[in-house]
C-alpha cells in the first residue's frame, strides 16, 4: 500500500519561498546529495528534478536520506495537522513521542491503542509509507542528534537519553542511519556542545534543550495563564518563565526570541523524550497560528485574532493532574481552585512533591482540606477509573471515547468533560459547554450562540480568546 502522497508543486513553491508555515509538515529529500531538510532550509534551493517529498522525517530515512546539518530537522515543529485529525495514527505519534514505543515495544503501542499490532503497522504504511517501529527510531535518533550538538552530555549519556537500549546499538544505528558516528557528530558541533551545556548539579545533570514553535507565537498569555493556575507546592511561574517538579528534579521553561528554552535537571536522563514531549503540549508549541487566524479572524471574533495573533491553548504535563484540577475548579474562582490543589499536592503528593498518581490518591484521605463531600466522592470515583484503565488522558483513547467515559464518572458534566478535552486531549475543537465566563464576554461583545458552529474546527482557540479578552 503506498502512503499518502504531497502535492510536489505545493511542496516545491513552499520550499523555493523558505515557507515557514510549512516547516514540520513535509521534509525535502535530495537525490544528488542524500539529505533530507526542512522547508525553511537555507540552503540553495535543489532542482526540482532532484527533489522527493516525505510526510515524516522517518519516510526520509527509510529512503536512505540523512538529515541535514544545517536546517537541522530534529528542530521542526510537530505537524498540527494530527491534533485537528485526532485519529488513532495521531494518537500513536503522540504516544510515540512521549516513549510508549521505546518502553512497551510496537506491542504494547497497539495494546494502549486496542488494535493489533499487525492493524496497526499496515495504518502507519498506508499514511506515512513506514511502520511504526521506524517512526520511533527516527525520533530517538533525532533527539540525539539535537543532544550531541547542543549539550555537553557525555555519548554514553545521551544514546540512554534518546532512549537506545545499549551504546553498541547507538553506536551501529546512527552510523547506518546517517553515516557517521556520535563522537563524529559532536566534533563537527564544536564548543557549541559545551557553551549549551548547563552546569552539573548535585544529583542530577542540568540540560539545556531548543524547542522550536510557529511564529507568532503569545508567549506572554500563556505565561499568564499557567502563572495564574500555578500550583503551590508544584509550580512556579511568572511572567518569564514556568518552572515544575518532574521525576527525579524539575524543570523550567523560558521563552527565547525564536525557541523555547529547556533546562531540565533530573537524576535520570531516559524520561528526557518524554519531557521535551510533554512541554511541547503544555505550550501548544506545535499549533498552527496561520490556519487558527484564517478561520477565526473571518468571524465575529476578528477583533480578538487581530489582537492576539499568536494566542494558544496551554495543554496538560499529565492528563490525570489536568483532570483534577478541572473538578476542584467547578464552580469556583482560579484562585480558590488553586488553593484547594495546594493542599492536595501537600497532603497526597508522590515523592519528590509530584502530582499524586491516580493510586496514590485513592489511598489518601481529602477530608479536611476544604473539598466538599461530593466533590471527595468525584475525585475518588475519577482516579479509580484511571487507576484500572478504563479512561487514558494521556493519548492512548479516542477523545470522543475518553470524553464519554468522564461524563459517566459521578459528579463530571459537560463543562468539566470539555474542559479536560481542551487541555489534555489537545482537541482544538473542544468547547467548554455552560462557561459563565464565556457566556458573559460573548453577550458583552454581542456575540450570540448561533456564531459557535461558525468557530469549527479551532472552537477551543475561540474560548481561549474569549477568556483572555475578559
Amino acid at each position: 500500500m503506498s502512503p499518502v502522497e504531497l502535492d510536489f508543486d505545493s511542496c516545491y513553491r513552499a520550499v523555493s519561498a523558505r515557507d515557514a508555515r510549512f516547516d514540520g509538515r513535509f521534509y525535502t529529500a535530495v537525490t544528488t546529495t542524500r539529505i533530507y531538510c526542512r522547508p525553511i532550509c537555507p540552503a540553495r534551493t535543489p532542482s526540482a528534478r532532484n527533489v522527493r517529498f516525505y510526510r515524516h522525517a522517518a519516510s526520509a530515512e527509510a529512503a536512505g536520506f540523512r538529515p541535514c546539518k544545517r536546517c537541522r530537522p530534529e528542530l521542526s515543529p510537530g505537524d498540527p495537522g494530527w491534533d485537528v485529525r485526532g485519529d488513532l495514527i495521531g494518537r500513536a505519534l503522540r504516544l510515540i513521542d512521549d516513549g510508549a514505543a521505546d518502553e512497551q515495544g510496537v506491542a504494547g503501542l497497539a495494546q494502549r491503542l486496542h488494535i493489533t499490532e499487525r492493524h496497526l503497522h499496515r495504518l502507519f504504511v498506508a499514511e506515512l509509507g513506514v511502520g511504526p517501529l521506524a517512526v520511533a527510531r527516527t525520533k530517538r535518533l533525532l533527539l540525539a542528534k539535537q543532544l550531541l550538538t547542543e549539550t555537553g552530555l557525555p555519548v554514553t549519556e545521551v544514546a540512554f537519553a534518546a532512549g537506545f537500549g545499549s551504546v553498541r546499538q547507538f553506536n551501529a544505528t546512527m552510523r547506518e542511519t546517517y553515516g557517521f558516528t556520535p563522537s563524529e557528530l559532536r566534533a563537527t558541533a564544536g564548543p557549541r556542545a559545551v557553551v549549551a551545556n548547563g552546569a552539573a548539579v548535585a544529583g542530577g545533570a542540568t540540560l539545556r534543550l531548543r524547542l522550536h514553535r510557529r511564529e507568532p507565537y503569545d508567549a506572554d498569555g500563556v505565561l499568564a495563564f499557567l502563572t495564574s493556575r500555578a500550583i503551590p507546592g508544584l509550580e512556579v511561574a511568572d511572567h518569564t518563565k514556568y518552572t515544575r517538579a518532574v521525576p527525579g528534579g524539575t524543570l523550567t521553561l523560558t521563552p527565547k526570541r525564536d525557541h523555547i528554552a529547556l533546562d531540565v535537571t533530573v537524576d535520570d536522563t531516559r524520561q528526557l523524550a518524554r519531557l521535551v514531549a510533554r512541554c511541547r503540549r503544555l505550550l501548544d508549541l506545535d499549533a498552527d497560528p496561520d490556519a487558527i487566524s484564517e478561520v477565526l479572524g473571518q468571524t465575529s471574533l476578528a477583533p480578538l485574532v487581530a489582537a492576539r495573533p499568536g494566542l494558544r491553548v496551554p495543554g496538560a504535563f499529565d492528563g490525570f493532574e489536568l483532570a483534577v484540577r478541572a473538578v476542584v475548579g467547578q464552580q469556583i474562582s482560579v484562585a480558590g481552585a488553586r488553593t484547594l490543589l495546594g493542599r492536595i499536592v501537600a497532603k497526597a503528593a508522590a515523592p519528590g512533591g509530584l502530582f499524586p498518581t491516580p493510586a496514590r490518591l485513592l489511598d489518601t484521605d481529602l477530608t479536611g482540606l476544604g473539598l466538599t463531600n461530593r466533590r471527595i466522592d468525584t475525585l475518588k470515583d475519577l482516579a479509580a477509573r484511571l487507576a484500572e484503565g478504563h479512561i487514558d488522558l494521556d493519548g492512548g483513547q479516542d477523545p470522543a471515547e475518553a470524553v464519554a467515559a468522564l461524563l459517566e464518572v459521578r459528579g463530571i458534566g459537560p463543562w468539566t468533560a470539555s474542559y479536560i478535552a481542551l487541555r489534555a486531549l489537545r482537541d482544538p475543537d473542544a468547547w467548554p459547554t455552560g462557561d459563565l465566563v464565556l457566556n458573559k464576554r460573548m453577550a458583552a461583545l454581542g456575540i450570540s450562540h448561533d456564531h459557535i458552529e461558525r468557530w469549527r474546527p479551532w472552537r477551543a482557540y475561540a474560548a481561549l480568546h474569549l477568556w483572555s479578552s475578559s
